[in-house]
C-alpha cells in the first residue's frame, strides 16, 4: 500500500475533519500520516495516524510576542494580508520537511494545496485537493469569504476570479521560497494554479449538497462528496458532569464560538448567561479559544472540548459562529441554529442555514457588542426553541439526508483510483 500524507493547517475546524478521512483510509489498509500543528498531535495519534509536525501553530504565540501565529486578528486589510503571508512562508518550509519524510501520495487541504502542488511537482508525486469550502469561481454565488450577498451571475464569477488573484498574492513569497528550496525553476503562484487546473486533476470538496448544491457551471473535475467528520473513539461518551446536567432538566442550548473571539470570553459568557435567563432556557457554554466563562448557576454549564457529534443531538438549539464544520455538525444533529458569524466564510454558511429553513436570521458577531446584544440573542433563542416545529422539522429532514452520505468513503475510492 502507498504511504499517504494528509496536510492541513489552521484552526481546529481546518484540521479535525481530516482525521476522519485519515482514519477511513487507515481502515482500508493504507499507511497514513497527517502533517499539522502540535496542538492537534493528540487527536491525530488517537485516530491511529502518524503525526508530522507543521510550524505556525495557531495556538502558540510567536517568539517574543503574545500574538498567535494564525493569519487572523484585529487590524486593517493590509495588516491581515501581511500576517497571512508570514504564516504561509513559515508553513511552506514545514510542509517540505513533512513531505521529505516520505510519501507516495499527497492529500491537500484548502490552506496547504497551493503549496503542496510545488511539492508534488518536485517529488513527482500524485496529489489530490480536498478543500472544505468552494473556491472555484461560479455564477451561482459570490466568493464564500465575501459574505452572503450575491452579485449576479456575471458579478459572482468576476469576484471569484479576483479572489483567486488575491490568494495568489498571499502565496507569492511562500511560493518563491519553496520553489527555490526544492530546486524548481521560478514560477508564480498564479502560473502553478493554472497548470494544476489545466491538468484536469479532480478536486473533492468536503461539504454537502444538502447545505450547498454543487454549482452547475463548475467543470466535471470539481466534485462535492459530502462532509468529513472529525474522528472520535467509537466508545466515546460525554463526561458524567455533562450527562448529569442534561438529566437535570429540559434539553439546553449550546453556545460556542470555536476559534473565534479570542480573549473575549468573560464578556461573551456574561452576555450568554443574560440571554439564556431572559429566554428562560438552560445552556452549555463551550469555552473554545474565546475562553467563555460564566458565573456558576444550576442552569448553566461550562465545558471544554467535546465532540459535537455527541453533544449537539442532545441540544434544543445551537448558537455558534458558523464555521463550515460547525454549521454542518448542527445540521447533522437535526438541531435548529442561531448563527452568530464573525468573519471569513462564516456569514456565507450562516445565510445558507437560514435559507435552508434550519436557522434563525443571522446575528453578526459585532452586534453582540451593542447595548441590545443580550436582548437580540434572547429573542433569537426564543424563536429557535419556543415553537421549534418548522425549523426542527427542516433540520431533521436535512440530518436524514446527511446520514445517507459518505464523504470519507468517496475520498477512499478516489485514492484507490489514483494508486491502482
Amino acid at each position: 500500500m502507498p504511504k499517504i500524507l494528509l496536510t492541513a493547517a489552521g484552526s481546529y475546524g481546518d484540521v479535525a475533519p481530516y482525521t476522519g478521512v485519515g482514519a477511513r483510509l487507515r481502515e482500508a489498509g493504507h499507511e497514513v500520516a497527517l502533517a499539522t500543528h502540535d496542538s492537534y498531535a493528540p487527536l491525530v495519534r488517537a485516530a491511529g495516524l502518524e503525526f508530522r509536525r507543521l510550524p505556525a501553530d495557531p495556538r502558540t504565540p510567536r517568539p517574543g510576542t503574545a500574538e498567535p501565529a494564525r493569519p487572523a486578528g484585529p487590524g486593517g486589510t493590509r495588516a491581515l494580508m501581511g500576517k497571512a503571508a508570514a504564516f504561509l512562508r513559515e508553513l511552506s518550509g514545514g510542509l517540505a520537511d513533512a513531505a521529505l519524510q516520505g510519501a507516495d501520495l499527497l492529500l491537500l487541504s484548502t490552506t496547504t494545496a497551493p503549496l503542496g502542488h510545488h511539492l508534488a511537482e518536485a517529488m513527482h508525486l500524485p496529489s489530490l485537493d480536498l478543500p472544505l469550502v468552494p473556491g472555484a469561481p461560479t455564477g451561482d454565488f459570490a466568493p464564500v469569504v465575501g459574505g452572503a450577498r450575491s452579485l449576479g451571475r456575471w458579478g459572482n464569477r468576476t469576484a471569484g476570479r479576483l479572489s483567486l488573484r488575491v490568494l495568489d498574492r498571499l502565496y507569492a513569497d511562500a511560493t518563491r521560497e519553496l520553489r527555490t528550496r526544492l530546486g524548481l525553476p521560478p514560477a508564480t503562484a498564479r502560473t502553478v494554479r493554472r497548470r494544476t487546473q489545466a491538468a484536469g486533476r479532480p478536486v473533492l470538496h468536503g461539504f454537502s449538497e444538502v447545505l450547498l448544491p454543487r454549482p452547475a457551471d463548475w467543470p466535471a473535475r470539481l466534485e462535492v462528496v459530502g462532509n468529513w467528520w472529525p474522528w472520535h473513539a467509537p466508545d466515546a461518551r460525554l463526561p458524567p458532569v455533562v450527562e448529569n446536567f442534561l438529566a437535570a432538566g429540559p434539553p439546553p442550548v449550546f453556545l460556542g464560538f470555536g476559534s473565534m473571539a479570542g480573549g473575549d470570553g468573560e464578556r461573551l459568557g456574561a452576555l450568554a448567561a443574560d440571554a439564556l435567563r431572559r429566554a428562560g432556557l438552560r445552556g452549555i457554554l463551550q469555552s473554545g479559544w474565546a475562553g467563555l466563562t460564566a458565573p456558576e448557576h444550576p442552569d448553566l454549564l461550562t465545558v471544554g472540548a467535546l465532540p459535537h457529534a455527541l453533544l449537539f443531538p442532545r441540544m434544543s438549539a445551537v448558537v455558534h459562529h458558523c464555521g463550515a464544520g460547525t454549521a454542518a455538525a448542527g445540521l447533522r444533529a437535526g438541531a435548529p441554529t442561531v448563527p452568530v458569524p464573525v468573519t471569513a466564510d462564516q456569514p456565507f454558511w450562516a445565510a445558507r442555514l437560514a435559507a435552508l429553513g434550519v436557522a434563525t436570521a443571522p446575528i453578526p458577531f459585532r452586534d453582540l457588542s451593542a447595548d441590545h446584544g443580550a436582548a437580540r440573542l434572547a429573542h433569537a433563542l426564543t424563536q429557535a426553541t419556543a415553537a421549534p416545529a418548522a425549523r426542527r422539522d427542516h433540520a431533521l429532514a436535512a440530518a436524514h439526508r446527511l446520514a445517507a452520505e459518505d464523504g470519507a468513503g468517496e475520498v477512499a475510492e478516489a485514492v484507490d483510483r489514483l494508486t491502482a
